[in-house]
């Protein structure tokens, strides 16, 4: 076994030309040209990593000859067919592994591709000593056919006398698997010159059926059916005709071929004419469409060849799947395209020997299929030479660039930083609008319509129980429309949803108190204090305040993003059991009775058997004193399914896009309408049956609550004292703080680098447009609305975009959020014309919103660390998810800073539900950053680092990746793979970067396994190198 402090040269030697046709680049240099210095022989008896880094860092040609493009592979074999014999497709890649499923006569599920190792070994040997022809000049299948024998006789390797045998199997018709599907047996059409040959050849094959092999193989003989390839080609006057007519290309497939592919092809087969194994690796100078060679009408570039004797079938197989495999790696692929000589291409097979991955035989099953990962490491490093150690680079200045790149720097000029905010927005504000086209903007803008118009009515009623109706759910509708509207079009982060809070309902409930007490008439005092607090806004814009939020870090926004979302959860259960309060099921015996008309023959007993509701369709008379309201008993019952229905069928669908039933775009438009199915299928359940379900109560008509007021606020009063609008400035300052608080926390939220956000922030540009808002509700006596956490979050997760999956196998890949401000202004301008819609909004049963509520706050807990690894403290050590802080961080350390957080998020809670200490919430959330400094006392800086920030998962799985293989990076190290002659049995690989789990495997593998292991770097290095990179 190889250690990794030494190099064990492989088990082969490399046939080294002498020529210098290459760049002269020192590859292990970041780019700088050493061409009088170095030529490729200086790196001979380097390992292959670097000898393949070499000739990927070499210049392209001018004439893009050896530009790479994605690859599609295709493997086929020669078989027989009723009593033709023809190239039939057995398997494809395009990123993973699909094989005819014989017995089901269909493709397999994806899968990455498992080799033997001795298939590899036997791949390389037959790239030493058989025939390559790279940038090969040939039009045709026929012309192609010609130079690989010619070549091949030239060489020695294929005797004269089976050169058109060859030849002649090589031009044998290619039938595809969607072509059987339709098993069309139409005789293919022939010029009259092979019809002769046909007839003449049968009273040939007539004379000598004793000549065939034991094996009862057919010889290649003039009656196969000719490729359209071949006829195609070789008549150009009518092979177009026959192209089309013969060879109709997969076209369905075809959408899941990447743009500007081309094409593999590999041919293996066995032949009784030949007595040793023959194959020739191609590469043409320009890709060409060669009839019926692929299934799909992507022009050919390379062509792998490899036919032998009777007996060797399932070996070729084998190898074929292996040449295919190669073909599909992003590192030998590139090779393969930039290779002048054989050298290279065998470089490309040590680079990838050096990077596979051996499963051993023992311990696993190879009859199972091993599954796509989710997620692909990037195999740059295997692509780019080992730079040079870079200098240190200083952590705060780093922090410093960051901070300016989001606008979170003092400029060091009045308004500077709102300045910088409106020029990194306005070339993005046309973009914001065209990229609303969607259907998925269609979806989030319904979804959060009906998200954010049952908190509007709520808070509604709240506020005009907290207000003596001076603001009730008209006052909100309009608020909502018009801060709605404004923050829309002019807002820094339109995906930022405003809403009414907690904390600002507390906090007019506690003015309005103090005008009660004394005397005062409290919109008039409220307008000045909302002057006050617009103005205080104002003048934190003015000095870059927002710069501040640099030190809201993952501990206090997840603090306070989950503590919202229990909030929506606790309100959504504790309305639903209000109800079963209001409607209990055991409420005692109903009076009513249905009794039949007066003069009817019928008994009452017939009658008594009809409902409240039926009675009347049945000219019944309802007597007793419950009559005048239909039975409530069901109430809660149905309340409780409603919720219960909503959430479920909401969370189900939600995931749909990732089920295994329809179309991809079918699932993707289902889990966009999740909620929207959700709400409309639960209230046409209530409908149909009948039960008096609370309903959602929309006012209907466009008027303050109170008739004793208008729409505009008068600023003076005589009730209150000239000196009012002056003391107002500290309840103001309170108010400040609170709305600061809200509105940032929840902008760092939906900032985070996990979204991927593209277009910039706007901090100091959402502040001024939200204080401009706040003097205009003031203005108007409507409540004051501020950037709600839970629906921005939502806001978020319904804009996602994720690739989608072209290659078969091919998981999606999140790519950032759909930033547009059409959604949001559409959301409240739908809610400003609620007013209209009463008619249909009040069929809505009030149980299925709070299911929405109930959603809405259990989805945004997804992706919280810190709910992460509240659950990790209840799973024992084995089932733990692999993050990467459970990597990098001791257990016990991180249960400790969970238990702080844990903490916190418990004494903001006990704050937030009393009424005598909620108005200290704004100030508790300062405390929260306070408390999160002094953790500097407690844990170091590299666990404060790992386990507090905001940098996305993928990121740092990256760069751990980086670390595992830094080995091969900076000390020049090999992988080293035990092989010995004497081995039994097979060791079977998995291709380098597919690395994403073991549930499964697939492909050639077989009983008998022998173990073998690969020379990584171990478990107590990699943490190692971890810690030193993070210091």
């Amino acid at each position: 076994m190889a250690t990794n402090n030494e190099y064990i040269e492989l088990p082969w030697t490399m046939n080294s030309s002498s020529g210098d046709d290459e760049a002269p680049k020192d590859p292990r240099t970041g780019g700088e040209d050493f061409t009088q210095q170095f030529t490729e022989n200086d790196f001979e008896d380097t390992p292959p990593a670097q000898r393949v880094q070499f000739i990927l860092g070499e210049d392209v040609d001018s004439s893009g000859t050896h530009v790479s493009h994605p690859l599609f592979s295709e493997m086929g074999m020669l078989v027989k067919e009723g009593d033709e014999i023809e190239w039939k497709e057995t398997a494809r890649w395009i990123k993973f592994e699909e094989d005819v499923e014989e017995g089901g006569n269909r493709w397999s599920k994806p899968h990455v591709a498992t080799l033997s190792l001795h298939s590899l070994f036997e791949l390389r040997r037959l790239l030493v000593n058989g025939s390559v022809m790279l940038d090969m000049e040939a039009q045709n299948l026929e012309v192609m056919a010609d130079l690989v024998c010619d070549h091949m006789v030239s060489a020695g390797t294929l005797p004269p006398g089976v050169k058109d045998k060859v030849k002649d199997a090589l031009l044998r018709r290619h039938r595809h698997q969607h072509e059987y599907a339709k098993k069309t047996r139409l005789p293919i059409i022939r010029s009259l010159a092979d019809m002769r040959n046909h007839s003449s050849s049968k009273k040939k094959k007539s004379n000598s059926k004793h000549s065939r092999p034991a094996q009862n193989l057919p010889s290649i003989t003039e009656d196969m059916v000719k490729s359209p390839s071949n006829q195609s080609m070789a008549r150009p006057g009518s092979g177009t005709e026959l192209s089309e007519q013969q060879h109709k290309g997969n076209t369905h497939f075809m959408r899941k071929i990447p743009p500007g592919a081309e094409a593999s092809n590999i041919l293996v087969g066995e032949v009784d004419f030949l007595e040793r194994t023959l194959s020739c690796f191609i590469r043409l100078s320009q890709a060409v469409v060669l009839g019926d060679l692929t299934e799909v009408p992507v022009p050919t570039r390379f062509v792998f060849i490899l036919l032998g004797p009777p007996g060797s079938q399932s070996n070729f197989h084998e190898i074929g799947r292996a040449m295919a495999t190669l073909m599909s790696d992003e590192i030998f692929h590139e090779v393969a395209y930039r290779a002048r000589k054989r050298d290279h291409l065998l470089s490309g097979v040590d680079e990838f020997l050096d990077a596979v991955t051996v499963l051993p035989p023992g311990e696993w099953d190879p009859t199972i299929r091993i599954e796509p990962p989710a997620a692909i490491p990037s195999q740059e490093v295997r692509k780019r030479p080992p730079e040079l150690p870079k200098e240190e680079v200083d952590e705060e200045e780093e922090e410093a660039r960051l901070r300016d790149e989001n606008g979170l720097t003092r400029t060091g000029r009045l308004f500077g930083g709102l300045i910088n905010d409106i020029k990194r927005k306005v070339p993005w504000y046309i973009s914001d609008y065209k990229d609303a086209l969607s259907m998925q903007c269609v979806a989030s803008w319904i979804f959060l319509y009906f998200a954010c118009l049952s908190p509007i009515i709520t808070f509604g009623g709240l506020l005009a129980e907290a207000t003596g109706k001076h603001m009730a759910a008209m006052e909100s509708l309009v608020s909502g429309f018009v801060c709605g509207m404004g923050y829309g079009f002019f807002s820094g982060q339109p995906l930022t949803i405003l809403g009414s809070t907690g904390p600002v309902l507390v906090f007019e409930s506690i003015i309005y108190e103090f005008c009660l007490k004394m005397g005062w008439e409290y919109m008039t005092f409220r307008f000045w204090i909302g002057m006050w607090v617009a103005g205080i806004c104002i003048v934190l814009v003015a000095i870059d305040a927002s710069a501040l939020v640099c030190y809201i870090t993952r501990f206090t926004e997840e603090n306070f993003a989950t503590l919202i979302a229990f909030i929506f959860i606790y309100k959504a259960i504790e309305n639903v059991m209000v109800i079963g309060k209001n409607f209990p099921v055991n409420q005692g015996i109903y009076d009513c009775v249905c009794t039949p008309p007066i003069g009817s023959n019928a008994s009452v007993i017939e009658y008594a058997k009809y409902n409240w509701d039926y009675c009347e369709t049945y000219n019944g008379t309802l007597v007793g004193g419950d009559c005048g309201s239909p039975p409530t008993e069901n109430v809660f019952l149905m309340s409780v399914v409603l919720c219960a229905g909503t959430f479920l069928i909401s969370t189900v669908l939600k995931e749909f896009k990732n089920a295994l039933f329809f179309p991809s775009i079918v699932r993707q438009y289902i889990s966009d309408f999740s909620v929207l199915i959700a709400i409309f299928a639960m209230s046409f359940f209530d409908y149909s049956l009948g039960v008096p379900t609370q309903k959602l109560e929309v006012p209907n008509e466009l008027k303050p609550t109170l008739s004793t007021r208008g729409w505009l606020i008068p600023p003076f009063s005589e009730k209150n004292p000239w000196w009012s609008p002056i003391i107002a400035v500290f309840p103001a300052l309170l108010g400040t703080i609170l709305i600061f608080m809200d509105q940032q926390i929840t902008a760092v939220i939906v900032n985070r680098k996990e979204n991927k956000l593209k277009k910039g922030c706007g901090y100091h540009l959402d502040l001024f447009i939200l204080s401009i808002l706040i003097a205009i509700c003031s203005l108007m006596g409507l409540p004051w609305f501020v950037a709600a956490t839970v629906l921005s979050i939502n806001h978020v997760n319904s804009l996602k975009l994720e690739s989608e999956c072209s290659a078969p196998g091919e998981k999606p890949q999140f790519l950032g959020v759909r930033e547009q401000r059409v959604t949001h202004i559409l959301i409240f301008l739908t809610i400003g014309v609620s007013v209209l819609l009463t008619p249909l909004l009040g069929h809505i049963p009030m149980p299925v919103l709070f299911g929405v509520f109930l959603y809405m706050g259990v989805a945004s807990l997804k992706g919280l660390q810190f709910f992460d690894r509240i659950l990790i403290m209840f799973m024992p050590a084995k089932y733990q998810p692999d993050y990467m802080f459970l990597r990098q961080v001791p257990i016990k350390r991180v249960h400790l800073f969970t238990v702080i957080q844990l903490a916190c998020l418990i004494i903001l809670w006990l704050i937030k539900s009393f009424s005598q200490t909620s108005i200290l919430f704004p100030l508790m959330l300062v405390v929260m950053i306070g408390i999160r400094k002094a953790l500097d006392l407690v844990f170091t800086r590299r666990e404060l680092k790992i386990l507090d920030d905001i940098m996305p998962e993928m990121t740092k799985r990256a760069a751990a990746d980086d670390l595992h293989k830094l080995d091969a990076e900076v000390g020049l190290l090999a992988r080293i793979f035990p092989w010995g002659k004497g081995s039994r049995g097979r060791v079977v690989t998995k291709p380098p970067g597919l690395d994403g789990g073991l549930p499964a495997s697939g492909g050639a593998g077989s009983a008998g396994l022998i173990s073998c292991t690969t020379s990584n770097a171990n478990e107590k290095e990699f943490e190692a190198q971890s810690s030193l990179l993070k210091k």
